[in-house]
């Protein structure tokens, strides 16, 4: 009896010891595959973008930023303006398109969303010999429609009005024309590309003026206030600064988006790059 007893034991020991190593073994099996799926998931393969000029710094910004966090992500950019972002976000041609403006309800019909990465305010610029500092919303209609045509009617010198601004289909254009309340009765000289043309426009002829994104205005213009307000980040997110538009990312609903595209909508949303969005010259959202 007693040998029976012992022999048991020493059974119950061996079986319990065959367990514990197929128990080991397992866990070292789970722990390679989760290792196999942490390398699954890194990122890799391209974004293209394009659409809007405004958006050039802070969407550079965005791009190297997330390209150095995923270094085998390649995100383009084709500066071609808002209208042809929306519409490549729509024909499949763009993985985001950029737009400096919101959705129209004729785009949102044909099953595109916008999603708000920052914040711009349109600047109105004048030559830097432009005695006049401030301008009031009607005060712009009125030299943007052709009902005012001398500055001395706003406090400058006896001298015509040229108005400069974007070409048709400009995010910019659009955000100007629709807040101000002239859309399609502007009165232009002329109509040109990008905002840094606009912005160049301006500082060469002493009588004119244009609107451009807050973050391209430089030393060469002088931004007026509007209705005494300064357009600044502070008074674009309290909403005291009027003119002033979103910076969209323009996907098309049901589109299979990469997982690279997926994560970068997300890092571009977040709050981390409030900082670098700053840094770009655009306003961070709240």
């Amino acid at each position: 009896m007693k040998l029976r007893r012992i022999f048991a034991i020493f059974t119950a020991c061996a079986l319990a010891a065959s367990l514990t190593a197929c128990g080991g073994s397992q866990d070292t099996e789970s722990q390679a595959d989760a290792g196999e799926t942490s390398e699954s998931t890194t990122l890799s393969g391209a974004i293209a973008t394009g659409g809007s000029t405004s958006v050039e710094k802070v969407i550079g910004a965005l791009s190297e930023s997330f390209m150095e966090l995923n270094p085998d992500v390649d995100i383009t950019y084709d500066p071609t303006g808002s209208g042809a972002g929306i519409t490549g976000a729509a024909d499949g041609t763009l993985d985001l398109g950029l737009s400096s403006r919101d959705l129209k309800e004729e785009e949102t019909a044909q099953g595109l969303t916008a999603t708000t990465f920052a914040l711009d305010g349109i600047a109105i610029v004048v030559n830097s010999e432009n005695p006049v500092s401030d301008l009031s919303l009607e005060q712009i209609k009125g030299l943007a429609d052709g009902t005012i045509t001398n500055w001395k009617d706003v406090g400058g010198n006896d001298a015509p009005v040229v108005l400069i601004g974007r070409e048709a289909g400009s995010g910019t254009r659009d955000g100007f024309e629709s807040i101000v309340g002239v859309e399609d009765v502007c009165k232009y000289e002329q109509e040109l590309t990008s905002t840094g043309a606009v912005i160049a426009g301006v500082a060469a002829n002493p009588n004119a003026f244009g609107y451009a994104s807050l973050s391209a205005v430089d030393e060469t213009v002088k931004a007026v206030t509007v209705d005494g307000v300064e357009a600044t980040e502070e008074t674009v997110q309290d909403g005291t600064y009027k003119i002033q538009r979103p910076f969209i990312f323009v996907t098309k609903d049901g589109a299979e988006q990469t997982e690279q595209t997926k994560a970068f909508i997300e890092y571009a949303t977040s709050e981390e790059v409030s900082d670098l969005v700053a840094q770009a010259g655009a306003v961070p959202l709240k």
